[in-house]
């Protein structure tokens, strides 16, 4: 009998090879400013027998060797450790040389979960958790609508960490605009800092229709940071970290690839900046050519 498999419609770009599994529809929060991802889509938790059956129709489709999975929607971490077991078990008894299970999770679902808990989840085999800071700042934080404040951005990390999942946290370059991009750099950097992720990888912002972070822009209430200035802004992000993390810049709508193990690679990476700043002052082709990446790219 044909059986259907649902993916999820967003996974992040370091999970472009892996098998995905969607264990949730849309997301529990939904009311980030700059997000359009998920608007027409209501939460629900799939039941776990139809995510048993994806598992079991994917081992058809791609073999059992496959190595690295992905579970969407937004926060897998929202489901019950229980079911979360439940769904590892028959993930792992149908795919026997796993290497990576990731998913994303929001940090105040980390904060509200006991660390028995999550250290069952990560017993029973998923490995690393996705999460968006987006900005360490308490002032734009409350502005993006990101429902946590920094120091439950820092707890659900470290608790994370705790737990032993390796922690990938995102930082949402240019959320702060033209006017904030400072505090958006010293804050993040503190949130990290306290946190010390594994990964930090950087998204550069792009107004997408069906947000209101989106509608701001356009009615001229807010003020896209210029490329100079996130490139200002990440150089003074990278100066003020204090971590032993790989920092990361796989995304294209990224204007300078930035890539390199904190701290050992620091000097280099501030480097590159640097050069970059430089040529966008004296070069009005690459100027423009920055310019235009935010007119061909998206979140």
């Amino acid at each position: 009998m044909f059986m259907s498999y649902e993916h999820p419609p967003y996974r992040p770009p370091s999970e472009a090879g892996s098998v995905l599994f969607r264990l949730t529809r849309g997301c529990p929060w939904n009311q980030c400013t700059f997000c359009s991802m998920y608007k027409d889509t209501p939460f629900e938790r799939r039941p776990v027998e139809e995510i048993v059956q994806d598992i079991q129709r994917a081992k058809e489709i791609y073999g059992p060797h496959v190595t690295t999975f992905f579970f969407g929607d937004s926060n897998s971490l929202i489901l019950d450790a229980g079911i979360l077991e439940q769904i590892l078990h028959s993930l792992y008894d149908n795919f026997q040389n796993i290497d990576r299970v990731t998913s994303y999770a929001r940090a105040k679902t980390l904060c509200k979960k006991s660390l028995e808990d999550l250290r069952r989840i990560r017993k029973a085999g998923l490995t690393l958790l996705h999460i968006g800071l987006e900005t360490g700042d308490a002032e734009l934080l409350t502005e993006i609508r990101k429902g946590v404040t920094p120091d439950q951005m820092v707890e659900g990390c470290v608790r994370a960490r705790e737990a032993g999942f390796e922690v990938s946290l995102y930082v949402l370059a240019g959320i702060g605009g033209e006017a904030k991009w400072q505090q958006h750099a010293t804050g993040t950097a503190d949130v990290i800092n306290r946190a010390d992720p594994h990964f930090i990888r950087i998204r550069t912002y792009v107004p997408t229709p069906y947000s209101s972070l989106y509608d701001r822009e356009k009615n001229n209430q807010f003020q896209l940071a210029s490329p100079e200035t996130i490139l200002r802004e990440q150089y003074l992000l990278i100066d003020l970290l204090e971590v032993t993390s790989q920092y990361l810049s796989d995304h294209v709508s990224n204007y300078v690839p930035v890539y390199g193990t904190l701290p050992d690679d620091k000097t280099g990476m501030l480097e590159t900046l640097d050069r970059a700043i430089g040529d966008l002052s004296s070069n009005e082709s690459y100027r423009r050519s920055l310019e235009m990446k935010r007119h061909l790219t998206h979140l």
